[in-house]
């Protein structure tokens, strides 16, 4: 007799969808019946695709075609608009599931510990990435008021912050860009961008594809600041074992050492410059920062060596950070749940049972999107391993949730939902010859997937 298993997985971002994709292909092949279900915050499904990534990246976005796919596939269901921790909380997955998978994420900034950076003026790069995204939770508004603005880092994100502030609004009409966001970004006065990073050009975090693409915009000139671009041992055995590595400096020093062109807008480079305070009484005036040098190794020193940057806005950028799980153990420095093997650990150090993580909440916000993967394998692993060991849950059958959920009245979505609310956007952007217009309002997303 084939043994059947149920599942719910917390969050349905990539991390949850390839958690469900792994564990249903894993346990056919060993003649394990499972059943998943994906809870997911939001009324639609993707996270981090839907909402983490700059609009003008449609080639990652792509990534969601091969999500819906497993989302389509028999034996996994979505039940969108549903927040752990409030709508069901972990006893009551554990009545209806025999293991429970959390796969939730890191949405909100790291914090930054220099004077000023809470100043009116000062962001967290996560709070605009939602703004621009269009995410439901977060204000229609934004004050897009500097000319001149400092991003602070130097991985994938702070460049998508930096060259989201550099365009201009009607370059990002072929994208999903919502009407507020349009209208936000039109009017704002920027003109100079300038991102700050502490190391050098050879401890950058970005990718070379990423790094290329400030280039394309017609209306913004890219300049490396050449006094940043210095390199140690540390620096040249980092370049010579890394492809990736390599090619991120060759096009800075290319960068570095071309004449500069009269684009409208200019987005700034600088290496080894480390930011020491936010500057203004109540509102920001400017960043101050100091001179860094390699110390050999790839690290860095400073050399008392100060710079005041004439800035209006800083956008910090140095990581996102994960947000504590009701009824879970946290270590709130690394911003993760403890584990072993993807098997959550309880305040004992003890396997929690039928518990498991994947995904940011597991490791950390670190990685591409494709690195979440083998993530996955290993909590899966680790799941089947000990599925023959794990209680079986009270409640079972599929319908029990979809009952608990209505008795408590959650307006929760479906994946049939989602394809009406995708059909809806797109309906939207053939209105104006886009491809697609993205609904903001958590209200009408929920209604559109409800009227299914």
């Amino acid at each position: 007799m084939t043994r059947s298993l149920r599942v719910a997985v917390v969050g349905a971002g990539p991390a949850g969808i390839y958690a469900a994709d792994i564990l249903t292909k894993s346990a056919a092949e060993s003649g394990l019946d499972v059943g998943v279900d994906l809870f997911e915050r939001l009324p639609a499904p993707y996270g981090l695709i839907r909402y983490g990534v700059a609009p003008d990246h449609p080639r990652i976005k792509g990534i969601v075609t091969a999500l819906q796919r497993v989302l389509d596939r028999p034996g996994i269901r979505f039940f969108g608009n549903v927040e752990y921790g409030v709508d069901l909380k972990l006893d009551d997955l554990r009545h209806f599931y025999d293991a429970v998978v959390f796969s939730t994420g890191a949405e909100k900034d790291r914090p930054l510990p220099v004077p000023g950076i809470d100043l009116d003026g000062s962001y967290g790069a996560a709070e605009f990435v939602s703004w621009y995204d269009g995410h439901p939770d977060v204000p229609r508004t934004w004050p897009l008021r500097a000319r001149e603005v400092a991003v602070l880092g130097v991985g994938n994100v702070a460049l998508d912050v930096a060259r989201v502030l550099a365009k201009t609004a009607d370059e990002l009409l072929s994208t999903d860009i919502p009407d507020n966001v349009y209208e936000g970004l039109r009017s704002s006065p920027v003109t100079d961008v300038h991102v700050f990073g502490r190391r050098g050009p050879a401890q950058a975090k970005f990718t070379p594809l990423e790094l290329r693409e400030l280039d394309h915009s017609p209306n913004v000139e890219v300049i490396v600041h050449p006094e940043g671009i210095d390199f140690d041992a540390g620096s040249m055995a980092a370049i010579r074992s890394n492809k990736q590595v390599e090619m991120v400096v060759k096009t800075l020093q290319e960068w570095a050492i071309r004449d500069v062109g009269d684009r409208p807008r200019r987005l700034h480079l600088h290496f080894l410059e480390a930011p020491v305070e936010v500057l203004g009484s109540t509102a920001v005036t400017g960043l101050r920062t100091e001179r860094m040098e390699l110390t050999g190794d790839g690290g860095v020193r400073g050399t008392g060596e100060f710079t005041d940057w004439p800035v209006q806005a800083v956008y910090r950028a140095v990581g996102y950070l994960s947000t504590h799980l009701v009824d879970l153990p946290f270590d709130h420095t690394s911003g993760t749940v403890p584990h072993q093997a993807g098997r959550v650990l309880d305040l004992d150090e003890q396997p929690m049972t039928g518990v498991y993580v994947t995904g940011w909440i597991k490791r950390g916000p670190v990685g591409l999107i494709g690195h979440t993967k083998g993530d996955a394998l290993e909590t899966v692993t680790s799941l089947l391993s000990d599925a023959p060991l794990l209680p079986t849950a009270h409640s079972r059958e599929p319908d029990a949730v979809v009952r608990f959920l209505e008795q408590r009245a959650v307006p929760f979505t479906t994946v049939d939902g989602w394809r009406a609310l995708d059909a809806h956007e797109i309906a939207l952007g053939t209105a104006r010859g886009r491809d697609r217009v993205k609904v903001v309002d958590r209200e009408e997303m929920t209604d559109i997937c409800r009227s299914e």
